[in-house]
């Protein structure tokens, strides 16, 4: 487009961000430019006493996306946020004072799909699992087509099972539940966690492990999907999280339990291991599932199998 200045954006702003509701006295909103496909408005008008003042109209922030989009398409300097200010005029009939600034803020700009951060996280959660155990090298449950930021289901570009062999001993553990999100910027391990299943090794074979990896993926899809399934499990200590098909009777259901397992040197900090264990209905027959995720049922199943919580 034509060229567009600060000046020209500040002369455009004028008018709206004049109409300020009764009381406001000074004005700061931050504004982002579209980053994979997301934009944000923060920021109103405030008082004397530094507190919001309500707006009747959310104009002057319809105003403000015009402008930065104005901005971005000007060719001025590289930029990817705004601040602009607003002071009340000393006068009546008077303009007040805008300011308007622009920055690059690395920090805000999100990830893409060549980010080494992936790679990086996968190797961490590996090294971990190869300190328990000999990582199965051709094994992975699944991998889905990734969208345009390399993301799938589990927010990053890792959705599949790791195979662990020990001495008598399979873990089947989710890698890719921690990978942090694709196409967005915010500092956090994905849903921050990792789950694992354990079972005695002579009694699968490889189509066990197959079906059990699957079912893995599945439980991984829907913590994705959940909030903060990792924040309840901690709380808790234990809760039963979904119920499984006729194909595992007399297994009925799916829990989640706290385990003192954590991957460390993520790029976010540490991530916790949840255990997911099939339990049968008759282990929590009698017991009361009235309160939050049947939690005491739970704990009680994990007690009986002498499983305690970590």
């Amino acid at each position: 487009m034509a060229s567009y200045s600060i000046d020209e954006a500040i002369r455009e702003l004028a008018p709206a961000l004049g109409k300020a509701p009764a009381g406001a006295v000074s004005g700061e909103w931050t504004a982002t430019t579209m980053q994979a496909g997301h934009s944000s408005r923060t920021g109103g008008y405030r008082d004397v006493e530094g507190n919001y003042v309500p707006e009747a109209s959310r104009h002057p922030l319809d105003i403000i996306s015009d402008v930065v989009e104005k901005l971005g398409a000007s060719g001025m300097p590289r930029f990817n946020k705004v601040l602009i200010r607003w002071k009340k005029p000393k006068f009546p009939f008077m303009r007040g004072e805008i300011t308007l600034e622009t920055s690059y803020d690395r920090t805000i700009v999100p990830r893409g799909p060549d980010d080494p951060i992936y790679e990086t996280t996968a190797a961490v959660r590996r090294v971990f699992w190869q300190n328990r155990g000999k990582v199965q090298e051709d094994f992975a449950a699944e991998r889905e087509t990734a969208n345009i930021h390399a993301q799938t289901k589990w927010f990053g570009p890792h959705r599949r099972i790791l195979a662990i062999h020990a001495p008598e001993r399979l873990t089947l553990a989710t890698d890719g539940l921690s990978t942090p999100w694709a196409g967005i910027s915010e500092p956090e391990n994905g849903v921050e966690c990792e789950l694992f299943m354990e079972f005695d090794a002579a009694t699968l074979d490889a189509a066990g492990i197959e079906n059990w990896a699957n079912l893995l993926i599945n439980i991984g899809d829907l913590v994705a999907d959940g909030y903060r399934v990792a924040r309840d499990v901690e709380m808790h200590g234990a809760i039963l999280f979904c119920r499984l098909t006729e194909d595992y009777h007399p297994m009925t259901r799916i829990m989640l339990s706290r385990d003192a397992g954590r991957i460390d040197g993520l790029p976010f900090g540490s991530v916790p291991l949840i255990r997911a264990t099939p339990i049968a209905e008759i282990e929590i027959e009698g017991q009361d599932l009235s309160d939050d995720w049947g939690a005491a049922a739970a704990r009680h199943a994990l007690a009986k199998r002498g499983m305690g919580i970590d």
